[in-house]
């Protein structure tokens, strides 16, 4: 999906300005997984087999993960118009900013405490209150657009023979759909198997941006 590789070269707009809409893209990703993964290291009560990464958002140092959602999201938001520059879909940058848009509001509506986290919650929550729900249908939203736009890209990959990398984001699709159908269900440790599956798929967007921007 590159312009090189399937739009004329005048149609791209080859300037700072775009390289650093993208590198915000690029950013967004590993800046998240960076700040959540510090705190499932350090937060005490926290365990990620049983907590997803959204509980974070809970307990004295709530901020810290709403802020982080908040910011990636908004990062997001400013890629999905480098994107917008570079990439032949009308699409895929309009799923971008819709995956970036629902981190936004996951961190303003956050999940309820409980199960132990933080340590004086041990109960677990028997109800969804309002901000929950919020947080979880915002969270649902963004992994679908996260899944189509990693499924576009595969198939831009495909068609140009690429399949090295057509591999590699339909296996990042893949993650995220298995992560959530884990968490849903409520397998054992399902909040680790959708962390897993949901910073892969992050982090392999983050890859595909990077090369994007190094061929402008």
């Amino acid at each position: 999906m590159t312009a090189t590789a399937s739009t004329p070269a005048s149609t791209v707009e080859r300037t700072p300005d775009t390289r650093r809409l993208l590198g915000a893209l690029v950013l967004s990703s590993p800046l998240w997984a960076a700040v959540s993964l510090a705190q499932v290291a350090t937060r005490d009560g926290f365990d990620l087999t049983r907590h997803p990464l959204s509980m974070l958002a809970t307990g004295s140092l709530a901020w810290l993960q709403i802020t982080n959602f908040v910011v990636a999201g908004l990062l997001a938001v400013v890629g999905a118009r480098g994107l917008a520059r570079v990439v032949p879909s009308k699409w895929v940058p309009r799923l971008v900013t819709t995956y970036g848009v629902g981190y936004v509001l996951a961190g303003v509506f956050t999940l309820d405490p409980g199960g132990g986290f933080p340590v004086d919650h041990p109960e677990t929550p028997t109800t969804l209150s309002w901000h929950a729900g919020l947080h979880l249908l915002a969270g649902s939203v963004a992994f679908i657009a996260l899944m189509i736009v990693l499924i576009s890209f595969g198939r831009f990959f495909l068609r140009h023979g690429r399949r090295g990398w057509a591999i590699a984001a339909f296996a990042g699709a893949a993650a995220v759909l298995v992560g959530d159908v884990a968490s849903m269900a409520q397998v054992a440790a399902g909040s680790l198997v959708m962390a897993v599956g949901v910073l892969s798929a992050m982090l392999l967007l983050s890859v595909i941006t990077a090369k994007l921007r190094s061929e402008i």
